[in-house]
């Protein structure tokens, strides 16, 4: 028998069992907040879960949870999201989504190249961000989870995003990066336990292809792929790596959405293309062959058509 110094804590069925069969018999679904529309909508983003997306340098996850923090704002009036993001500052993530939303290629809207030709888009893009602005809040220094909690709690935020959770400092000493790691995702289950919606970026390693080299080819990309901790697969409810099909340096690319841990559903792949002169995620409906030629036709266009707006700039 163990110390009488140690209370027992846990609920028999029977004390649950009224609540459950209530909440089961009204028929009402989780509250999930939509981060997309149509496939983009399967992914469960909402309330007390955690869900984990991660990818290669380059990959584009940062652009793929901006969007769908962004078009989460958009899709629910009464959401209130906050981001934390280590390596780029407000006004860079704002870049992005303008682009994105207004279809002016990034690099002109960093070198603030813009002309009268692009008024109407812009100010498309620009209206859309506007109305959601009072709802989005950026954490500012220190980045770590105490000011984290704090700004959440200040600003009413229901969402919460984490860029990137390797290294977000968590509260106390630890002895080693996994440590941490291991430290910082138990508080991010604490969050969202409390009632929040968590989303974490995080790092990938490489891992060994079938001919034994390293790489961070999708193929070889699983759940131990995510660095420094396995606490992360454990601790998370939906887990997804952004792999490309390939190192095509082509400006739209073929990408996956490999649903790699689904605790509460069924995992389910996505096909994406990511748009790397908008930084923009859309669902790949097969309707371009991954064959070179119009991989390279598109390539071509975007290549002609941003030399065109650069030249009438000038």
């Amino acid at each position: 028998m163990r110390s009488s110094l140690i209370r027992a804590n846990y609920q028999t069925a029977a004390d649950a069992f009224d609540q459950w069969r209530e909440n089961l018999l009204t028929g009402t679904p989780p509250k999930l907040y939509p981060v997309g529309e149509g496939e983009l909508a399967q992914i469960e983003v909402g309330p007390h879960l955690v869900t984990l997306f991660g990818g290669a340098p380059g990959a584009g996850k940062t652009a793929f949870v901006m969007q769908s923090v962004v078009d989460a704002l958009r899709l629910d009036p009464d959401l209130r999201a906050v981001v934390l993001n280590i390596e780029m500052p407000p006004a860079v993530l704002l870049d992005r989504q303008l682009s994105r939303l207004s279809g002016i290629p990034a690099e002109m809207i960093r070198y603030r190249r813009l002309g009268e030709e692009h008024g109407e888009r812009l100010d498309a893009g620009m209206s859309a961000l506007e109305e959601i602005a009072e709802r989005l809040c950026f954490v500012r220094p220190p980045f770590d989870l105490a000011n984290l909690a704090a700004t959440a709690d200040a600003f009413g935020g229901d969402l919460v995003t984490l860029d990137y959770i390797q290294r977000i400092a968590p509260p106390g000493q630890h002895g080693d990066k996994r440590g941490a790691v291991d430290a910082t995702m138990n508080y991010l289950r604490q969050f969202a336990d409390a009632g929040a919606a968590v989303v974490g970026v995080a790092a990938v390693g490489r891992s060994k292809d079938k001919s034994g080299r390293s790489t961070y080819g999708g193929d070889s990309l699983s759940l131990a792929s995510f660095r420094e901790s396995s606490e992360l697969e454990f601790g998370a409810d939906d887990a997804f790596i952004l792999a490309p099909d390939d190192d095509d340096p082509s400006p739209v690319r073929c990408v996956t959405l490999k649903h790699l841990k689904a605790r509460h559903t069924e995992p389910r792949d996505l096909r994406l293309r990511f748009d790397r002169t908008c930084q923009s995620f859309t669902v790949d409906d097969g309707g371009l062959p991954d064959s070179g030629k119009f991989e390279s036709a598109i390539s071509d266009l975007w290549s002609r058509t941003t030399a065109a707006e650069e030249e009438s700039v000038s």
